[in-house]
């Protein structure tokens, strides 16, 4: 492939600038445009989705929530809790949404295997499990034959606001991060781990992380 993927830390960020940024760059990204992936923690909210029914948030309380373009429900971000937004041009990989998740679930799969950790997807609930438990949660929207939005992997982090909503609108499912399956968990080391396994299942090279957006 005769581009790069660029790869993006962006640290911590607040959700409305990453969500209007990512429009923006879909909005206007021409066929020339790189592929990127941006890497953050977002301050702790909820966020739901288009299809997203009011009953699955339980008692969100002094969290804010947002309603955003993605697909699916409710779900949570949180410091601790790696977040990946996949701006990908999909007419010119050739791929589809379905295979975007299934890019997507692997990378994650992937990594948590890195980590000694023995993950799997499930065909008829998108995301990344432990024992039942899901560990990564995925959304997803296309405009101009390019995705924006992307995964959200549970590193290390304050689970308890998990409790307030029906995560993925699904009623008791429970939650788990990496630091609960692993004693030595690193956020960096597995920023890293992530960004080179989506660009291997995008095929593309591994990416030298770029901080910020300059």
């Amino acid at each position: 492939m005769n581009q790069q993927l660029i790869c993006r830390d962006l640290g911590v960020i607040g959700y409305e600038t990453t969500w209007e940024r990512m429009k923006s760059f879909t909005q206007v990204r021409s066929k020339e445009d790189q592929d990127e992936i941006w890497l953050l923690e977002h301050p702790s909210l909820f966020t739901q989705g288009q299809a997203g029914k009011e009953e699955h948030l339980l008692a969100p309380g002094d969290i804010p929530v947002i309603q955003v373009d993605r697909g699916g429900q409710v779900t949570y971000h949180g410091p601790g809790q790696l977040v990946a937004y996949v701006l990908i041009d999909l007419k010119r990989l050739g791929i589809g949404v379905r295979d975007l998740v299934t890019v997507l679930e692997n990378a994650i799969v992937e990594t948590l295997k890195l980590n000694a950790i023995d993950a799997y997807a499930k065909p008829d609930a998108p995301g990344v499990y432990v024992d039942g438990k899901k560990i990564a949660s995925l959304g997803l929207r296309v405009r101009r034959g390019c995705s924006f939005h992307g995964l959200a992997l549970n590193v290390d982090m304050d689970l308890s606001p998990f409790n307030r909503i029906n995560p993925c609108g699904y009623q008791g499912l429970q939650m788990v991060d990496m630091a609960r399956l692993s004693s030595q968990v690193d956020f960096s080391k597995v920023k890293v781990q992530l960004a080179n396994q989506l660009a291997e299942q995008l095929g593309y090279q591994h990416p030298t992380i770029q901080q910020g957006w300059k």
